[in-house]
């Protein structure tokens, strides 16, 4: 006859295995190289967070789900996420918001504001970055904060690069949709088709249905570039249309 504590143990047993089962996989923005010392393994992993509560809810899904098959020794966790003030709507602009940080050693002592101090030094933000250090035995003592920060450090620069990545690529589809209504109206003037336009006397590049999807990190000075190009474009064209506005030819 099993005690009434035994069964809560299989009953909290049988729903972490669901939960690992049911669980969506949320994949990590970047993963850090692994850093061997001494039988100790740290690797750091960083998920996009807009808030303390789904910052919190990527390290219970890490250790739950991600590393449930092997868990870490300690689950080394910090965030930073702008987020609404009470009552605010956003409307009134960066005075509605407000940064809220925090972060948790999970057992390794002062470890986790050496992860918020490195993310706080590269200015991520709506990030939260967990550190994983298999423990192996033997004791490092302070080169383990090094490897804390080397793997900290490695996931927020990959963020910051692929966060400026969707940023140009995002202002590029905008740009772009604009560059495309301005040659319409253009052409509309010139008495023209908007294919026409797009390959005559209209200054800037001759767009084509653009395919930004296989960037990387290294398109990032090309993407800087275009966005550039399209903006020059962008503001020939309106001149050209105020012009043909102005004399009506």
């Amino acid at each position: 006859m099993t005690s009434s504590a035994e069964s809560s143990k299989v009953i909290v047993s049988n729903l972490d295995s669901f939960v690992r089962r049911s669980l969506p996989l949320q994949e990590p923005k970047a993963t850090s190289q692994e850093i061997r010392d001494r039988s100790s393994t740290f690797v750091a992993n960083i998920f996009p967070a807009a808030t303390p509560e789904e910052a919190k809810s990527h390290v219970h899904h890490l250790r739950k789900v991600m590393h449930a098959s092997r868990p870490a020794t300690h689950e080394i966790s910090a965030y930073r996420c702008m987020v609404l003030k009470a009552g605010k709507t956003g409307l009134a602009g960066p005075e509605d918001f407000e940064l809220k940080t925090g972060c948790d050693d999970d057992g390794e002592q002062w470890a986790g504001i050496k992860v918020l101090k490195v993310m706080e030094s590269l200015a991520v933000l709506d990030a939260v970055v967990i550190c994983s250090r298999w423990y192996g035995g033997i004791m490092l003592g302070s080169v383990r904060f090094t490897h804390i920060e080397t793997c900290v450090a490695e996931v927020c620069r990959t963020f910051k690069s692929k966060q400026e990545l969707e940023d140009c690529i995002a202002m590029l589809s905008t740009l772009d949709d604009i560059l495309k209504q301005l040659r319409a109206e253009l052409a509309v003037l010139s008495g023209t088709s908007a294919s026409t336009s797009s390959t005559d006397d209209s200054p800037g590049p001759k767009l084509k249905p653009p395919d930004y999807t296989s960037w990387t990190e290294s398109d990032i000075p090309k993407a800087r570039r275009l966005v550039t190009a399209r903006e020059k474009a962008i503001a020939s064209v309106k001149s050209m249309i105020a012009k043909r506005s102005a004399t009506g030819t």
